[in-house]
């Protein structure tokens, strides 16, 4: 699990994080704040379920969410950029996708996308490959690659 070392590397360079969250609910905030000491990294984050909830936080309107996809990198991109906005932390992440069982926007159950943005690390969403398995198993496969994704963009600065 990389939550563990996501919060020592994060204290290590007194930086923190906040998500913006939509298929994954809150959980990858809440699967960071198991951690003893996670206090000192976690400032929050936004759980945008609803396309008019992200349509406020995104400063951008239904009709351009449903035009480019809720469930695409450049949506993914702008929650990044509202969990660091909104939260003034250092890093934000951000979750989009299909956790199942029926499509959405004509993408198949484990289609997920992620964003991120840091210092020195301009805002990109990235598509995840397919994962498979439960609703519940593509939420927390989704949690464990964005924790890893900003582990290991981390240890590369």
């Amino acid at each position: 699990m990389s939550a563990p070392a996501l919060v020592d590397a994060l204290r290590n360079r007194h930086q923190t994080v906040s998500f913006c969250e939509s298929l994954t609910a809150g959980l990858a905030a809440a699967t960071l704040a198991t951690v003893p000491g996670a206090s000192a990294v976690l400032r929050g984050g936004l759980v945008t379920y609803a396309t008019e909830v992200k349509s406020h936080f995104l400063s951008v309107p239904v009709e351009e969410l449903e035009a480019q996809g809720v469930v695409s990198a450049k949506t993914a991109q702008a929650m990044a950029e509202a969990a660091v906005r909104e939260t003034g932390a250092d890093w934000g992440l951000s979750l989009t996708g299909v956790a199942g069982p029926d499509p959405q926007e004509g993408k198949s159950a484990g289609t997920v996308f992620v964003g991120i943005v840091g210092p020195g690390v301009p805002a990109h969403g990235i598509q995840l490959q397919q994962l498979s398995g439960s609703r519940n198993a593509i939420r927390e496969a989704a949690v464990e690659e964005v924790l890893s994704l900003l582990l290991s963009t981390l240890k590369e600065k």
